[in-house]
């Protein structure tokens, strides 16, 4: 995944999931009150910004580039309450009955999205301000680097961002006053987590004036810029680096190391928490979108694993591995340290270049799956080195007028290391196209849609989107050779060990340490790979079971609907009802699916005589 998608989805809404509407015809609808409800919509929007001036950049809008929410103080938790309730408030005063089909829609996602952040409202997660998967200390070198969604091409755009890079020393004052809060509350993250954290806050604080990421704009200031302010913009940004952004990731550094470290737990689930079990029980609603439980869930991790695993065993005799030297572990180990087709790079050029030859296969075939396109451009591009080592392949979402391209990131700290079988053609599927860049891009651009849809998501559905795009990969030309198949079945056994793993570790029944070795003794993965990806569960629980339960949703509705339609499917129409009208809680996906699919029937069942 992506962090800058998980990011996204965290910072512009909280999101939950939803009972199945009953969604009526389009007939009399109250064209006023259709007006009143779209008003408002663009109220709550709009006021969201000022909440969260963040996301009001992520989503292009520079009215608010100056500005940084402590989103976890109480009050500004007291504040969001009385936001999100107000809101729900005036949305009940619509009758849900006078609205048109599609504005139905928008009226359960939206009721359904307030009701599931008063409900993350009630727990306590703000007492972890921040860990090392994600946090506002990793974004703001990404937004200050020059690279991603903070302008900087306008005198006053450098500006803004000196006014909000300065706000970060409070943000971090008010993140210790909230760790330690957390201490005396027995709510803290488990230690093998902190002491991840501690090098990101050191790596950022080691780096003065123009060594510094945050110098990087100063490089590439617009030639129109006179020299006087130039002169004047390089001073303020050095003294902004010297004097208030290194002296506060180094007080962040030294904090979690002599305080916060020594009070972290040992455990590695929520379940450890105070409240844990019921919180977890609401992340994997929110994040799954169905009513599954964890054990359901769980089952269902069993079930894939198995069958995965099978599809992985017949497919051992096509590489030079002995069929009774061992079990599949010890394949894995083959592939990775003795089959040196395994690793054919010797630089990072040349892995980017493979992926640019992944995407020239892919793309003549778009035109038989899509005929909705995105019209924002697209970038592969190498993970900045400040994160490289620790990050994960992912998507950054471009701007929604095109001017900003959405990027693939990809890490690649040992270019010699880096494998075939770590699912290259799958990975790109995935983050990029027709995965993640077609899913946010088609939404982002779909001007039809309220804003608070245009620039919401649903985990589930987005995710389970991208994988959705990985099982599909061979009407895109890939996985012929078998290092990628191999790679594409890696990948999908990621996801449902996910589902296995994640439940296991916050209900009790896994370690860290379990859990590390369930997962290398069922894919193709390092203990160090396996290890981060654990460790990322343990501190965003739920989040990872989205990506299977929304695939699976989506394949069973294909084949619903192949069966229903029969000579009267269409794979594209199918694909680009899926994705017009943005991400959607997987019940009102199925809902708005079948409403298509009926659609479909009444328009080619001929007339009875």
């Amino acid at each position: 995944m992506n962090k800058n998608l998980f990011l996204y989805f965290c910072i512009v809404l909280v999101l939950g999931c939803q009972t199945k509407p009953k969604l009526k015809s389009e007939g009399n609808a109250d064209i006023a009150k259709i007006s009143e409800l779209n008003q408002l919509f663009e109220s709550y929007h709009t006021e969201y910004l000022y909440l969260n001036p963040i996301s009001a950049t992520f989503e292009g809008d520079t009215n608010h580039n100056a500005e940084l929410t402590i989103e976890f103080t109480d009050e500004f938790r007291n504040k969001y309450r009385q936001f999100l309730t107000n809101y729900l408030n005036k949305l009940h005063q619509f009758n849900r009955n006078a609205l048109s089909l599609n504005d139905q829609l928008s009226y359960d996602v939206f009721e359904d999205q307030l009701k599931t952040s008063l409900e993350d409202l009630t727990y306590t997660s703000n007492l972890i301000p921040t860990n090392q998967f994600y946090g506002m200390h990793q974004t703001m070198v990404l937004l200050g680097a020059g690279t991603g969604a903070q302008p900087f091409n306008t005198v006053q755009d450098y500006n803004n961002w000196i006014k909000r890079a300065t706000l970060f020393k409070d943000w971090v004052d008010s993140a210790i006053i909230y760790f330690n809060k957390g201490i005396a509350s027995n709510y803290v993250l488990p230690k093998i987590l902190v002491e991840k954290m501690i090098p990101q806050f050191e790596s950022v604080a080691q780096k003065k004036d123009i060594r510094s990421d945050f110098y990087k704009p100063i490089n590439k200031m617009p030639k129109n810029f006179s020299a006087g302010q130039k002169k004047k913009i390089m001073r303020l940004f050095v003294s902004l680096i010297n004097d208030s952004l290194i002296p506060a990731y180094r007080k962040m550094a030294e904090y979690l190391k002599t305080v916060y470290l020594p009070a972290a737990r040992t455990t590695s689930g929520i379940i450890a928490l105070p409240n844990g079990d019921n919180y977890y029980k609401f992340l994997v609603r929110q994040n799954t979108t169905t009513t599954k439980t964890p054990q359901e869930i769980y089952e269902i991790g069993l079930k894939e694993v198995a069958r995965i695993n099978q599809l992985m065993t017949e497919l051992r005799p096509q590489f030079k591995f002995k069929k009774d030297s061992g079990d599949l572990k010890d394949f894995f180990k083959y592939l990775n340290t003795k089959d040196p087709k395994n690793k054919p790079f010797k630089t990072a050029k040349e892995v980017l270049k493979a992926f640019e030859n992944i995407q020239k296969i892919i793309e003549p075939h778009i035109k038989n799956y899509f005929s909705i396109l995105p019209k924002s451009p697209f970038e592969i591009r190498r993970t900045e080195s400040f994160r490289e080592k620790s990050a994960s392949a992912e998507y950054q979402q471009g701007s929604p007028d095109g001017t900003r391209p959405g990027v693939f990131y990809v890490p690649i700290p040992d270019a010699k290391n880096f494998t075939l079988t770590s699912g290259m053609q799958s990975l790109f599927l995935h983050e990029a196209i027709p995965g993640h860049h077609f899913q946010i891009s088609i939404q982002q651009e779909d001007t039809v849609l309220p804003k608070f849809r245009r620039f919401g998501g649903y985990n589930a559905f987005a995710e389970g989107w991208a994988l959705y795009c990985e099982s599909i990969g061979k009407d895109f030309g890939c996985y012929n050779d078998p290092y990628q198949y191999m790679g594409a079945l890696g990948d999908e056994m990621h996801r449902a060990i996910r589902l296995v793993v994640d439940v296991a570790i916050h209900t009790g029944k896994m370690t860290r340490e379990d859990a590390i070795k369930y997962m290398t003794d069922n894919e193709p993965i390092s203990e160090d790979g396996a290890t981060a990806e654990i460790e990322r569960y343990m501190v965003i629980p739920g989040q990872a079971l989205g990506y299977k339960i929304g695939a699976l949703k989506m394949q069973e509705l294909k084949q619903k609907y192949q069966k229903q339609l029969g000579a009267n499917f269409s794979i594209i129409q199918f694909h680009d009802n899926i994705l017009k009208g943005g991400c959607l809680p997987l019940t009102i996906l199925e809902n708005k699916m079948d409403l298509w699919a009926k659609s479909v029937q009444q328009s080619t069942t001929p007339v009875q005589k």
